[in-house]
């Protein structure tokens, strides 16, 4: 008997793919606290569309997507932590888990665009690879929960058409995607530096709440 593929609503698909991302960009302060995912969900750069969430918006995306078996509590941990178990969860290879994670984060993209943006996930051989696993995820057969993502209409005036995930449900694939011309525009050296920034900021929010916790104090944000 088939196993549908779960359909998330757009917080759940931010969580996931928040800690999808976090994960592999920055392990040293991984699994996440709900703080630091709070604002992992709430990135100004890398999120499409940007989100300004809360901590029971994130709380309610996270008991939903461990209902799913797709997000784990890790126990012991003195402050709550969660890591993502989406590659299992899913039923898809390691590539095929950081394409949806991408797609999830960032929205529609083409097949050039996801391998420029997976790099710091995985790195691609070639845009023909990224475009081979988006390929299986599309024709993937109803016995093994059906499609995953679908290719759009090409937008005017583009070279290449985007693809979407179906995580949150089907998708009119004649829709041509969000207007990204400012976004497609910004210098890909200063988006390196600000995701730099914004992992390096993490690592030292992780080490403060390190440390607070062994001083006996409540981490920043948190309350007494």
């Amino acid at each position: 008997m088939s196993t549908p593929t779960p359909t998330f609503s757009a917080i759940e698909a931010r969580v996931l793919g928040t800690l999808m991302e976090k994960a592999r960009t920055v392990p040293d302060s991984y699994p996440l606290t709900l703080n630091t995912l709070l604002l992992g969900c709430n990135q100004k750069t890398s999120r499409e569309p940007p989100m300004e969430l809360d901590e029971a918006q994130v709380l309610s995306a996270i008991e939903t997507l461990q209902q799913a078996e797709l997000v784990r509590e890790v126990s012991g941990a003195r402050v709550r932590r969660f890591e993502h178990n989406a590659q299992r969860g899913l039923g898809v290879p390691e590539q095929s888990a950081v394409l949806l994670g991408v797609l999830m984060l960032r929205g529609p993209q083409t097949a050039a665009e996801l391998r420029l943006n997976c790099e710091r996930w995985y790195r691609f051989a070639d845009i023909s690879s990224v475009e081979g696993f988006l390929e299986e995820l599309q024709d993937r057969p109803q016995e093994k929960g059906g499609p995953m993502v679908v290719k759009l209409t090409r937008a005017p005036g583009a070279r290449e058409q985007r693809w979407a995930h179906l995580l949150c449900g089907p998708v009119d694939a004649t829709q041509t995607g969000a207007d990204r011309r400012g976004e497609a525009g910004q210098s890909q050296e200063a988006q390196v530096r600000i995701e730099r920034l914004e992992s390096e900021v993490a690592l030292l929010r992780a080490s403060v709440e390190q440390l607070c916790r062994e001083l006996g104090l409540s981490p920043p944000g948190q309350a007494q």
